[in-house]
């Protein structure tokens, strides 16, 4: 489903398909802001290509809460104890750069994108978790003293028992400043080039030949910005990380609106922000996440849905829609170089849902490393580190997801008979020994589809709500009719025959 930010496309024309032979310095492969942002500091300095398999920022980009922060959820406490106060410290500066860096570009480009200023809060309803939030201030204060404090009182409609305040973070249109991006790549002679699928990146000469639409882009460094890497192998990122899918809602609440960002502290998460649109002000809620292709799933529209009205009886749902992002071991994200087996290849991976404001720390950190500059906070997200795949709790989660999936695919299923399948609805059935994922429009047509993934293996599962194929092992999604629309894979699932 389009989201509201996506609306701004009308506004801008599409670009070009890549249909033939390039040379550059750098090619990165994915049009979200972490690519644009990758490739608007280097194409200061030095040649760069865009490719983007579909839109610019018509991902997660697209699909975001416009939230630009340094608060990621409870967070600062856990890092301390885990990787140490200074290595907390030089996260939490790589953020609030971050902030920084955005706000600057937007001002020295003139990027109308509605970017402002505001106040982020974690908060609770529960009076039992009012501690952690005192003692996720109190790790804060032990490394950025003054940027947070603990109030018990917000603007938000409803009663809570506490809330942890960031001031000055941001929030913005991503749309609009990924188009900003864009315009400012080709005014330094850049290239972008949308609806161009890479197939492969190949070694040649001693550079990378990047392939797509039967082309190819023959360049000296390669930076992949695709949100979860399509490379199996080397790197194997797949053990290290899974996707999460997010729902959203936006409403018209009918009333006055609050001011500040906010998500709360209790599972599900579910975060608030408003959106300035003209002559109203707008209310966006996400949450309800669950792991990619593992749930069945209830309507996490109605329950967003549902939570609003508490707030704001007289709502009218205007858009509703669902993104996905990449979780890490360690919830740290993944920035820097691929492998030492691929050198002069970047990637940019596990946002943990917290994508804009690492979209500019890594669009920094990759671009200073090309450049031959030197980024204080590259040890901080350092991309091949293997201590992740030593948490063995989230190690087993995945695994057993993936077990599941594979030993399902043995057995045999209950029959079903074609006239069983609701119409709007997707169903795995067995036909003649064989498995066939059948996907039963409103209208009547048949969609057949072998459910396995093309990435590893896996077998689908079908999201009634979004109406689209799910892998359980590492996220990769598919439209009822097979199309791949996520990665990591990026081939389309096959038709199957009756």
């Amino acid at each position: 489903m389009q989201s509201y930010w996506e609306e701004e496309r009308k506004n801008h024309k599409e670009y070009e398909s890549l249909n033939n032979n390039l040379n550059v310095s750098v090619c990165v492969i994915g049009g979200g802001l972490t690519g644009l942002s990758t490739a608007y500091y280097l194409s200061n300095n030095t040649s760069v290509a865009v490719i983007e398999r579909n839109k610019i920022c018509g991902s997660t980009s697209g699909k975001n809460t416009g939230k630009i922060t340094s608060q990621h959820g409870i967070f600062y406490k856990y890092l301390i104890d885990s990787q140490g106060k200074e290595y907390a410290k030089k996260y939490l500066e790589a953020n609030e750069k971050a902030i920084n860096n955005i706000e600057r570009i937007v001002d020295k480009e003139k990027i109308d994108c509605d970017f402002e200023r505001e106040n982020a809060y974690v908060f609770t309803k529960k009076e039992t978790e009012v501690d952690k939030l005192k003692d996720e201030q109190k790790a804060v204060d032990k490394i950025n003293r003054g940027l947070c404090k603990f109030v018990k009182i917000t603007e938000l409609p409803m009663e809570i028992s506490g809330a942890i305040e960031f001031e000055n973070q941001a929030k913005f249109h991503p749309l609009k400043y990924g188009y900003g991006l864009a315009d400012c790549i080709l005014k330094n002679n850049g290239r972008i080039f949308e609806n161009s699928q890479v197939t492969d990146i190949k070694k040649e000469n001693g550079k990378y030949a990047v392939y797509a639409n039967k082309n190819k882009i023959v360049a000296d460094y390669v930076v992949i910005t695709t949100r979860y890497p399509f490379m199996k192998v080397p790197g194997y990122y797949f053990l290290k990380m899974y996707q999460s899918t997010s729902y959203a809602i936006i409403v018209d609440p009918k009333k006055e609106l609050f001011s500040g960002m906010y998500i709360n502290y209790e599972v599900p998460n579910i975060s608030f922000r408003t959106i300035n649109d003209g002559h109203r002000k707008l209310l966006l809620a996400v949450g309800y996440d669950y792991k990619t292709g593992t749930e069945n799933l209830k309507d996490g529209y109605s329950r967003l849905e549902s939570t609003v009205r508490k707030m704001y009886p007289d709502a009218d749902v205007l858009y509703k829609w669902s993104a996905e992002d990449c979780i890490t071991l360690d919830k740290i994200p993944y920035i820097g170089e691929y492998s030492t087996m691929m050198p002069n290849v970047y990637v940019a991976t596990g946002f943990n849902k917290w994508g804009l404001t690492s979209s500019n720390v890594a669009a920094n950190i990759i671009s200073d490393e090309i450049l031959g500059i030197n980024n204080e906070y590259i040890d901080v997200f350092r991309a091949k580190r293997v201590e992740p795949i030593k948490n063995r709790e989230e190690i087993g989660n995945m695994l057993k997801e993936a077990n599941k999936s594979i030993l399902l695919s043995k057995f045999k299923i209950p029959q079903v008979e074609l006239d069983d399948i609701k119409m709007g609805e997707g169903k795995i059935i067995e036909v003649n020994k064989k498995k066939v994922g059948v996907y039963k429009a409103n209208n009547g047509q048949i969609f057949k589809v072998k459910p396995i993934c093309t990435h590893l293996g896996c077998e689908r599962y079908f999201n009634n709500i979004d109406k689209v194929w799910e892998c359980p092992c590492h996220g990769s999604k598919f439209t009822y009719d097979g199309k791949s629309i996520e990665v990591p894979s990026n081939k389309n699932l096959q038709n199957r025959m009756f």
